[in-house]
């Protein structure tokens, strides 16, 4: 395996139409909100649950999966491992078979193995991302009430109403980075091990997932939701960060929209941001729907045509999938 050595940051954008991006429980439910713009918001913890759910549908081993909740985790580490007794030595064999560890870490309920460390080893995964938002000012559908109805053992008919609160369109926006120290420090906790670092195949495994995962994982009040750009700006060292590369987009229309036809994304300010990290970049990792408009200068442009024709084509490479 290939110990990651660069850093990256992400771009990703999907959109969500009639549907709840990410409820929020002490609110009834309702979809997470910045009421003072009027955007909507989806928090870190989301995505990562479509990313983990995806790679577990594919086969790889996780360590938060849906079921194992706080209560649960040591016995969740009882059974990767098939053993009932489990210490910070078996921490590099953890993960090499834990792959959402790899990526994003987590707090695992076994005692270290290091000076001062207590009865939970913490792991900071070199793979995280901020809270996304919506890149328009979203509006709630308007009729939220719901009624269903479900047989008794009498065949009495009951009946229970509840709220559904959905919005009519969001072009969520979420920014992520890759630390390549964090890797490094996650290699050093596997004592060395290769399958228990970080690797180059962990991240195209990663890209895979936020690519696919979320129309693929649609639940009831999730469908509607499809990815519709994806950016890894992949840095040539592990101390170079740019920024939230969102900052340097812009709709042309951020009200009343209701389908990805109703506007387009604006690539123009991006030029400000390749001035400066141009010299920093090693390659740009790039998967565009068709169905998204990016212009320039007022022409539609695919963003990787346009990024190919900016920085060379030989920086910029498609993701052609798995």
């Amino acid at each position: 395996m290939s110990l990651i050595k660069q850093n990256s940051e992400i771009l990703f954008l999907y959109d969500a139409k009639m549907c709840n991006p990410n409820g929020d429980p002490d609110d009834e439910n309702r979809p997470r909100m910045d009421y003072d713009r009027e955007r909507c918001l989806v928090s870190d913890v989301r995505l990562k649950r479509y990313l983990r759910d995806y790679l577990e549908e594919m086969g790889h081993t996780i360590y938060v999966t849906k079921s194992a909740g706080v209560v649960q985790a040591m016995g969740r580490i009882q059974k990767v491992l098939d053993k009932e007794k489990v210490s910070g030595s078996d921490l590099p064999e953890l993960l090499g078979e834990l792959l959402d560890v790899r990526l994003f870490g987590a707090t695992m309920p076994i005692k270290g193995e290091r000076r001062g460390e207590g009865e939970a080893v913490n792991l900071t995964g070199p793979v995280q991302f901020t809270w996304g938002y919506s890149l328009n000012q979203v509006q709630p559908v308007d009729s939220s009430t719901i009624s269903s109805q479900f047989a008794t053992r009498d065949s009495a008919g009951q009946g229970t109403f509840g709220k559904d609160y959905r919005l009519y369109y969001a072009l969520v926006a979420f920014h992520g980075v890759v630390s390549a120290r964090r890797a490094q420090a996650m290699f050093e906790r596997s004592e060395q091990q290769p399958q228990g670092a970080t690797s180059e195949s962990d991240l195209a495994l990663m890209d895979e997932a936020l690519i696919k995962a979320i129309p693929l994982l649609a639940t009831r009040s999730k469908i509607g939701q499809y990815p519709r750009l994806y950016a890894r700006f992949v840095y040539n060292d592990a101390d170079t960060f740019m920024g939230d590369v969102r900052d340097y987009l812009e709709l042309n229309k951020i009200t009343g929209l209701r389908t990805v036809n109703d506007y387009t994304v604006k690539l123009d300010q991006l030029d400000g941001y390749l001035n400066q990290a141009e010299k920093h970049l090693d390659h740009i990792l790039v998967w565009q729907d068709p169905a998204l408009k990016t212009t320039v200068n007022g022409e539609t442009v695919a963003l990787a045509n346009w990024l190919a024709g900016r920085i060379g084509k030989e920086r910029v490479r498609a993701w052609e999938g798995a």
